[in-house]
């Protein structure tokens, strides 16, 4: 097996850096962060195929990502739970992340806020970032995943026979694609009051709601601001965000905030899943993974395994 270099080391960087590894290859992963300070470790962690085409392809990776990610829920040091919660329908049912989920339904009227037209109940697994990517970095270095700091300018500069890139909002300079775009998500985090179900209502006429509970807090969004690369949480955006998840999720009207984080998705057409040659040797690119760089993450990192091939 040829020697391979992954360009980025958030969830997409470390699954794709993992499962090349247990395939046999000689993987190194470059990397600008440590893993508590990438984009990955902001994520509310919900297992949903949030702001991401194409659809068709969204569905096999996320199937794959959706059985590992079950697995791994048996194992607490890996922060995966399986959550029961609501996905809130308010303009009919649009059901196409639906396709191969076990066991969900349709929701009863007390179980979606007011104005709702309907929704869908189903365990999901909701991943505490914070616990699963220390995990994940751990077992790539098991795996035999050397790690190296740096940030890369130019594809030129890295080493190896294979490249994957897989570095987010950076991935399209290296490559020259115009995409992705930033697109920026703000959230609160108040602290848990024992709430377990979660609950997504990105159609609420007031501005995106979610909650999503892990066992000492709650990441309650949201925004979802396209071009914008803002990175400072903005107060009035945090006390509006509060305000709409109180009110839609009265378990948490008196809960504690404990700060606010701002994360930017990075937003394509469609995911960049995909092999070129460029300079004499072989590029995979997997990036553009939207809201969905979680739910996609152990698809993606298979499919760039096929691509990377022997």
């Amino acid at each position: 097996m040829g020697r391979v270099t992954v360009v980025g080391g958030g969830v997409v960087g470390l699954t794709t850096a993992l499962r090349l590894a247990q395939a046999g290859h000689r993987v190194e992963c470059l990397r600008d962060l440590p893993v508590e300070r990438t984009v990955s470790a902001l994520a509310g962690g919900l297992w949903f195929p949030y702001h991401v085409e194409p659809r068709e392809r969204v569905v096999g990776w996320g199937l794959v990502a959706l059985e590992q990610f079950t697995a791994l829920a048996t194992d607490r040091a890996t922060g995966v739970l399986m959550r029961q919660g609501v996905l809130v329908e308010r303009h009919g049912e649009d059901r196409w992340w639906t396709a191969g989920v076990p066991g969900w339904r349709g929701a009863r009227a007390a179980e979606v806020p007011a104005g709702a037209t309907g929704g869908v109940v189903v365990t999901l697994p909701v991943v505490t970032m914070p616990v699963f990517l220390p995990w994940l970095e751990g077992r790539c270095a098991a795996a035999g995943v050397q790690f190296q700091a740096g940030t890369v300018d130019d594809l030129a500069d890295v080493e190896g026979d294979v490249v994957v890139v897989a570095a987010g909002l950076r991935s399209g300079a290296l490559v020259g694609d115009a995409e992705p775009t930033a697109s920026r998500g703000q959230v609160a985090l108040l602290s848990n009051p024992g709430l377990t179900r979660w609950l997504v209502d990105d159609e609420h006429p007031d501005g995106l709601v979610y909650a999503v509970p892990h066992p000492e807090w709650v990441v309650c969004g949201g925004t979802d601001v396209l071009g914008s690369w803002d990175t400072e949480p903005d107060a009035a955006v945090h006390a509006a965000i509060v305000a709409r998840v109180r009110e839609t999720v009265p378990a948490l009207a008196a809960a504690e905030v404990l700060g606010s984080r701002v994360g930017l998705r990075p937003v394509a057409p469609a995911v960049r899943l995909g092999k070129d040659e460029v300079g004499g040797r072989v590029v995979v690119t997997n990036y553009g993974h939207g809201g969905a760089g979680v739910t996609l993450s152990w698809g993606c990192a298979e499919e760039a395994v096929r691509l990377v091939g022997a």
